[in-house]
């Protein structure tokens, strides 16, 4: 086969030998398969220098032309790209028709829950750091917000597993969780605390951070991270508690019945979630802080 250029032309004979002829020269290359790229070939070229001084201008013009475009045939262009959430991209599946409820901080205990809300599962001072009673009458609230500034996140929900026990990491979780690896910093330290969170109800997407453990169980890996549904509990086999941020963005009644999943924090996109907390991941990122000292358990997953 013979490619012929101007001036010179590729030669393959039919033993696969390659050649280069110019004007002036013939050089014998040797044995080379097919398979070889352009890429291959033009850089033969350009390392052997020899070969480029032997032959005319208008051949080493044409010698870097062909580089070029075999470069470009082994090297993906590159393109501009949208967030991972505007494409529907995401490495966690949705769970879909999850009866949810709604809790917030400072809660009492009532018949169908029992535990207060004043600590969380992974903050004993969850409502003193909080920065006070999460109050979710709408006619005590400023929009999505409790009247006043929120020191922590108040898009917040619980799910229904815990990570730590008495001290300790649970050892499921080394294999359960998806990103146990890439957070995990001490044994007993929580890899699942402030993790992100999309919340889906009809058209609209709420996002928030997990900073509690329930509804009813802290044990139901099986569902948090597998493909389970919900267990039966008091409240028709809710898998989800929101907070009253969430529900108020999202139209919810007490109860309803919504999709959700994980997500990592370069696919949550600005909104009311953004705006507040020491424990926000674009609060911390705003202020310089390290995420990787401050919010280890998101820090992989900020956009590069």
């Amino acid at each position: 086969m013979k490619l012929i250029y101007g001036a010179g032309y590729f030669a393959f004979g039919k033993n696969e030998t390659f050649g280069l002829r110019s004007s002036h020269c013939w050089i014998k290359l040797g044995q080379m398969p097919r398979r070889c790229s352009l890429l291959t070939i033009a850089l033969l070229f350009l390392v052997q220098g020899f070969v480029i001084a032997s032959v005319d201008p208008e051949f080493q013009k044409l010698a870097m032309n062909l580089r070029e475009k075999a470069i470009l045939r082994v090297e993906p262009p590159v393109v501009a790209t949208q967030a991972t959430s505007s494409l529907g991209l995401s490495r966690f599946p949705w769970k879909r028709n999850i009866v949810t409820t709604v809790f917030w901080v400072g809660e009492r205990p009532t018949q169908n829950n029992p535990v207060p809300n004043c600590k969380s599962s992974w903050d004993p001072e969850w409502h003193r750091n909080f920065g006070g009673y999460d109050n979710p009458d709408p006619a005590s609230r400023r929009g999505f917000f409790p009247k006043f500034i929120p020191r922590q996140n108040p898009f917040y929900v619980a799910l229904p597993y815990n990570d730590v026990t008495r001290g300790a990491t649970k050892p499921e979780s080394r294999s359960a969780i998806p990103w146990f690896r890439e957070a995990f910093e001490k044994p007993g330290k929580s890899v699942c605390k402030g993790r992100w969170v999309a919340i889906r109800r009809g058209n609209r997407i709420a996002y928030a951070q997990w900073e509690d453990c329930g509804p009813f169980r802290t044990d139901h890996w099986q569902y948090v991270f597998g493909n389970d549904r919900p267990k039966p509990n008091l409240n028709q086999g809710a898998g989800l508690d929101v907070s009253p941020a969430v529900r108020d963005y999202l139209g919810m009644g007490g109860k309803d019945v919504c999709d959700w999943k994980f997500v990592d924090v370069r696919e949550v996109p600005p909104g009311p979630w953004t705006k507040y907390g020491d424990n926000n991941t674009f609060v911390l990122q705003q202020r310089g802080a390290n995420l990787n000292l401050t919010d280890r358990n998101n820090a992989r997953g900020v956009r590069r």
